[in-house]
């Protein structure tokens, strides 16, 4: 697992439908610049790299390959798929953390989705992409860590599952502006395939199926690897092999309060695959 926030582990590859995958994430990247970020005293503990790091890393993998893969490189490009995010929530979560009201955080959203349309424009421009994907970001809101750091006893602050709805919303505000940009970007691009994948969706799926795909329907909310509160969570004593592991993982959730389970994320998997490859033109 990634030392970031789960949904917060932002992916950039660039993967081949023959037999290339490349992945250039790094855990707890930000959309945002880390002197972008202390200006707002938001600090990231994890990592001063941002999106632009990574994408910097693939710069330097695909010259590599130009150089060193005999013809047919832009051809392969052409046949690839490039998948930007997500990117943005850890940028989000770490201002969650420092204790932001929600209109700060609000304010952010302008500039971190202009940062990931940039390196959507940049993949296109500069490598030729003509297919690429860029995702949502999760609702963060039924997160143990979340659910512990904004625990109320204010009943109406829960939707039906017992997520946080302030949070859950606004990761439907960053998500409808992305799309909202997306848009331009096709226009922009006409002859580019770009499209939006839905990760929030599919998390919600899974919440709202959660116990017919097998999940503990009273543990949805409580982290397996994990200790104290009603969330199993406790920010000081991360899962560690000093803290507990439920002996069942694979009918849990959250893995440790900040990331999925293999078996949900699995669960998601399957049903955006279902969701984007019909949109890619390319691999079905």
């Amino acid at each position: 697992m990634h030392p970031a926030f789960p949904f917060l582990i932002p992916t950039w590859k660039k993967m081949q439908t023959s037999d290339m995958e490349s992945n250039f994430a790094v855990g707890g990247a930000t959309a945002l610049p880390a002197k972008f970020l202390t200006k707002k005293n938001i600090v990231n503990l994890f990592t001063n790299s941002s999106l632009k790091l990574q994408l910097d890393w693939m710069s330097k993998h695909l010259d590599c390959t130009v150089r060193t893969i005999e013809g047919g490189c832009l051809e392969k490009q052409k046949t690839s798929v490039f998948v930007l995010g997500e990117i943005g929530a850890n940028d989000y979560g770490h201002a969650l953390i420092e204790g932001k009201n929600m209109q700060e955080i609000k304010n952010m959203v302008p500039e971190v989705v202009a940062t990931i349309i940039s390196g959507v424009r940049r993949v296109i421009m500069s490598y030729g992409a003509v297919r690429v994907v860029v995702p949502g970001i999760f609702a963060s809101g039924c997160f143990p860590i979340f659910l512990t750091l904004y625990q109320t006893n204010n009943s109406s602050a829960y939707d039906k599952h017992g997520c946080l709805k302030e949070i859950n919303s606004f990761a439907y505000y960053h998500n409808k502006k992305l799309q909202e940009a997306i848009q331009g970007l096709k226009r922009e691009y006409p002859d580019v395939i770009i499209v939006y994948t839905d990760y929030n969706r599919a998390f919600q799926w899974l919440y709202d199926h959660a116990v017919h795909l097998g999940f503990d329907g009273k543990s949805t909310q409580k982290a397996c690897c994990g200790i104290g509160g009603d969330y199993n969570f406790d920010l000081i004593n991360l899962c560690s092999s000093e803290v507990p592991v439920c002996p069942n993982p694979n009918q849990f959730i959250s893995w440790d309060g900040i990331h999925l389970t293999e078996a949900a994320y699995k669960r998601i998997a399957e049903w955006l695959i279902d969701d984007m490859l019909p949109k890619l033109q390319c691999c079905v």
